[in-house]
């Protein structure tokens, strides 16, 4: 017995995937970094990505559990940059990144579940230039999708 509101996913729908990270906006990589690295106990390897694309600079963060989703960290890459006004507002939390085997797939299910996608599916200098797309569900979570490396 299900509880009270909530709704079984046909076993037709695509699975949202593997949790690959959880985005975390700061106003400074290089600032916030190290407070990261200490309090969650993660791994660094200095990598930071430029992105023209979304307009921001990311850095990944890992456990030292294997299967552990990642911690990004995402700094704006100037004024016109998406996250710019969250940034100067002290950051925080932004984003869950699911990876996924289809991303049209994936998308079109998120339509059907009354979602919107943001941000087309477009390539991501982090991700060796595999595609991304975000979206906003209808409860308002902002999710990025990340296809899958063929």
């Amino acid at each position: 017995m299900q509880p009270s509101g909530s709704s079984t996913i046909a076993t037709s729908s695509p699975l949202p995937g593997k949790l690959h990270h959880i985005g975390f906006v700061v106003g400074s990589i290089a600032k916030s970094v190290q407070p990261f690295i200490d309090s969650l106990q993660l791994e660094w390897d200095g990598l930071v990505f430029h992105d023209p694309n979304q307009g921001v600079r990311v850095t990944f963060l890992r456990h030292k559990a294997v299967d552990s989703p990642l911690l990004e960290l995402v700094e704006p890459a100037g004024e016109a940059s998406p996250v710019a006004a969250f940034g100067k507002k002290g950051g925080g939390l932004h984003h869950i990144c699911y990876e996924v085997e289809n991303l049209e797939e994936r998308l079109a299910f998120v339509r059907s579940k009354g979602g919107v996608v943001a941000r087309p599916p477009m390539p991501a200098i982090a991700f060796q230039d595999r595609r991304i797309a975000w979206v906003y569900t209808k409860s308002k979570m902002l999710i990025e999708f990340l296809e899958r490396q063929r």
